[in-house]
């Protein structure tokens, strides 16, 4: 059996994503591509409880170190019980967020050097990378504006525009690192310029 493609979806808050990645499951079900969506940190029943830990504005603030430990565990599980199945099974998965989040956001946000994500991303991950990770780019002040039309902001979201700025030019610095992997999305441009370009990805994807 074939084994699936691994797409994961990037960005800083506001980019669209949720939208987005609805779109995409319509288009493959159109095109009869079994998938399923998924998201971290999640995605499984123990990797939602921590990821309600890592969320939570209620609460005390926590060290770096454990936040990033935190979304490592969720990832090993989420790894072992959801994603890898449904690769081997011949699925697609979609998943909302992955492991450059946390370079993005505990690197690029926190400070955390980068050297320790690799080291933890080897051991949890193994040889498992995205075969493609659509980077949903704008203007870190743009996004937060949106999020925070949105409602109440998670822990993440209450985070100041230095800290987006920071994590935005890591995540695209990490597209330049890897442009045979990513693919960056122009979030600011209106859903139907957004919806074209997914079409254009996912052709490619599908050649």
């Amino acid at each position: 059996m074939t084994r699936g493609k691994f797409i994961t979806v990037e960005g800083v808050e506001g980019g669209g994503k949720s939208t987005n990645i609805a779109y995409i499951a319509e288009q493959l079900k159109k095109l009869n591509i079994d998938f399923i969506l998924t998201r971290e940190p999640g995605g499984t029943e123990v990797a939602e409880a921590i990821r309600h830990v890592l969320l939570n504005t209620e609460l005390p603030s926590m060290h770096e170190d454990t936040e990033l430990l935190l979304m490592f565990a969720a990832r090993a599980e989420h790894i072992q019980t959801k994603i890898l199945p449904a690769l081997e099974s011949g699925k697609w998965v979609i998943c909302d967020r992955f492991t450059d989040s946390s370079y993005a956001y505990q690197s690029g946000g926190r400070g955390i050097p980068a050297k320790k994500i690799a080291t933890l991303e080897t051991w949890v991950q193994g040889n498992l990378r995205p075969d493609a990770t659509l980077l949903f780019d704008l203007d870190a002040d743009v996004g937060l504006a949106r999020t925070r039309i949105r409602g109440a902001a998670d822990r993440f979201e209450k985070e100041d525009i230095d800290f987006f700025n920071a994590v935005r030019k890591q995540y695209l610095h990490m597209a330049k690192d890897y442009p045979e992997r990513y693919r960056i999305v122009d979030a600011q441009q209106d859903l139907a310029g957004v919806q074209q370009q997914l079409d254009t990805i996912l052709d490619e994807l599908l050649r």
